[in-house]
């Protein structure tokens, strides 16, 4: 995975709640088996009319957010099924962070495990910045180390996250690699395990 620290972009505000992994990345879009290509699937049901044009009136349409890296939206994001998909397809979209009040856990733990950061913030500090980038482009930083997300106007949102999922992604360690960290421990217990067989 790529590590994460320090993602400046301008927001993409999803004014939505209960945003679930099948709008996120429908059903007939899984028969794939690598884990890139699904990123133009992204929200494919929104962002498109039944002949494929694109709807101007979706937020990822629109062109003053393409290229962020920061998706902004409501409570219970990513519920429903568990398909892991659904951070694959944010992540080959583009999206490095995604932020909102709360996370099914299934998909919370995907996307730590994808190399994508989501972070929890209250609803009212969602909203807030939700309205400040459906007013017009937000640029927002996000400092993983610092866990703050830092406005251009000076506002400054703080996060928690898990310790050992800070570490995973600050060093870009998928959970192989982390058990790799262990390597001479692992050959040194496999050695002495084969001179007591």
């Amino acid at each position: 995975m790529e590590p994460i620290n320090i993602v400046n972009s301008v927001i993409t505000p999803l004014d939505r709640k209960n945003v679930d992994t099948d709008q996120i990345i429908s059903k007939e879009f899984l028969k794939r088996i690598e884990r890139t290509g699904f990123g133009r699937f992204l929200f494919y049901h929104w962002r498109f009319d039944e002949q494929g044009n694109e709807n101007p009136d979706f937020v990822l349409n629109k062109p003053e957010y393409k290229g962020s890296q920061i998706l902004v939206a409501q409570d219970n994001f990513g519920c429903g099924s568990s398909r892991e998909h659904a951070p694959w397809a944010i992540l080959d979209y583009g999206f490095r962070v995604v932020i909102a009040p709360s996370f099914a856990d299934i998909f919370h733990n995907n996307c730590f495990k994808n190399g994508i950061l989501p972070i929890k913030l209250t609803e009212a500090e969602c909203d807030e910045i939700l309205a400040k980038g459906l007013q017009g482009p937000y640029d927002v930083e996000v400092n993983l180390e610092a866990q703050t997300v830092t406005g251009t106007d000076g506002k400054v949102y703080s996060f928690n996250i898990d310790p050992y999922y800070k570490q995973m992604l600050l060093n870009g360690w998928d959970e192989i690699s982390l058990t790799f960290q262990y390597e001479d421990q692992i050959n040194a217990f496999e050695e002495k395990r084969i001179v007591f067989k």
